[in-house]
Formats: C-alpha cells, sequence, structure tokens
C-alpha cells in the first residue's frame, strides 16, 4: 500500500522551471512561420526611382534651355528696338513726301506766274505766296529734326543706288553720264536712301564718219 501512496506521490509532483521553458518553446517552434511585409517608408523619405530622376533631369534641361532663348530674344529685341523706330520715322516720312512734292510743285507754278507778270504778285496773290512760304518753313525744321536731307542731282555724275534713269538726253562729250534734268527729288533720312530720286542723264552721240570717208577706208583695205 505504501508504494502505490509512493507512486502517486511522484505522479504528482511540480514540473521544475526547465520543463516550463522548455514547453513554450517547443510550441513556438512548431508555429508556421508567416510573410511579414516589409514597413513602408515615410511620405517624406520616399526614393526616387531612375525614371523619375531622368524626367527631372529633362525638365531642368528644358528650362535651361528656355532662360537660354529668353535671353537671346530680349538682347534680340533691344538691339532691334533702334532699327524699328527708324524704320516707323522712314515709313511716316514717306507718306509725307508725296505732300510735299505736291505743295512744291503748286509752289514753283505760283513763282513762275509771278515772275512772267510782276503785277499779278498783288493782294490775294502775294498772300497765297506768303502762305506757301510758311508752310515750306515748316516743312524744313521738321527735315531738320528728322534728319531728313533732299538730294541735290542736276550735274551730278549718275549713282545707281540714288538714282532711278526715265530717259536719256543727248548731250556733249563733258556731260556724259551726268544728270540732265530732274524729274521728281529723291529724299535722304540719316544718310540712308528712303526715295531714290526720278532723273535723266545725259549720253554724248557718237560721230559717224562721212560716207566718202568710210568708201575710202574701205578701198585703202
Amino acid at each position: 500500500m505504501k508504494n502505490k501512496h509512493n507512486h502517486h506521490k511522484e505522479e504528482e509532483q511540480p514540473k521544475t522551471g526547465e520543463q516550463e521553458s522548455a514547453a513554450p518553446q517547443e510550441s513556438v517552434a512548431q508555429q508556421p512561420q508567416q510573410n511579414v511585409a516589409p514597413p513602408e517608408p515615410a511620405p517624406g523619405q520616399e526614393k526616387e526611382s531612375p525614371k523619375g530622376e531622368d524626367q527631372a533631369k529633362l525638365y531642368f534641361g528644358q528650362i535651361i534651355q528656355l532662360k537660354a532663348d529668353f535671353e537671346n530674344y530680349r538682347k534680340r529685341t533691344e538691339r532691334e528696338k533702334p532699327e524699328l523706330v527708324a524704320w516707323g520715322r522712314t515709313q511716316m516720312v514717306l507718306k509725307m513726301l508725296p505732300l510735299y512734292e505736291t505743295i512744291l510743285k503748286a509752289k514753283a507754278q505760283l513763282d513762275k506766274a509771278v515772275a512772267d507778270d510782276k503785277s499779278a504778285c498783288t493782294g490775294v496773290t502775294a498772300e497765297i505766296c506768303k502762305g506757301m512760304d510758311m508752310i515750306f518753313k515748316e516743312f524744313e525744321k521738321f527735315f531738320v529734326s528728322e534728319k531728313i536731307e533732299p538730294m541735290e542731282t542736276i550735274g551730278k555724275p549718275y549713282d545707281p543706288m540714288a538714282h532711278e534713269v526715265l530717259t536719256v538726253l543727248p548731250c556733249p562729250d563733258e556731260s556724259d553720264g551726268l544728270v540732265m534734268a530732274e524729274v521728281q527729288k529723291g529724299f535722304m533720312c540719316a544718310g540712308k536712301v528712303i526715295q531714290p530720286a526720278k532723273v535723266c542723264i545725259g549720253k554724248k552721240q557718237e560721230t559717224q564718219p562721212a560716207p566718202e570717208a568710210r568708201e575710202s577706208a574701205q578701198e585703202t583695205k
């Protein structure tokens, strides 16, 4: 009986600490391993992909090119601004020149009439002449302010850059190639031709030998 009682006591003895710690380890080892996802990076710490880096370089290069193009455009505009102002001035003058030439022709006709008849320069005619002189004085002031100069062509050598030939007139040898008459006045602005003068130039006549001299020359041959 005692042996049975002792046997029951041995079975009911408590487990030691080593045995208790070994038990959970066995249970953990028996559990299947689970796939754990890596932690997601913070929004401010996202690493750029190679494709994103290439796009950033492309955009940066485009910005640099755009800046260079704008600088070239600004420099070209600054350089062309005086030329555009001069072109606008020239266009304004060209529109006024027909009016000036018409008034100039009218004044020439009036001066001719007064020169032919001195008694005509009285009353209303005298007032018209005075008004014409005032108009031309204003034109002269305008021409000086805009650096406009009328060309002097009569007796000058023919210049293809400043003269437009309308016809050729016979002339003596010393006047060959010179401007004999002016049909329309030419003008220059700041040293550049803005309206060529329409002129008639002289050309010497070639003298042909007399028929007798020609026949004698042929006989000698």
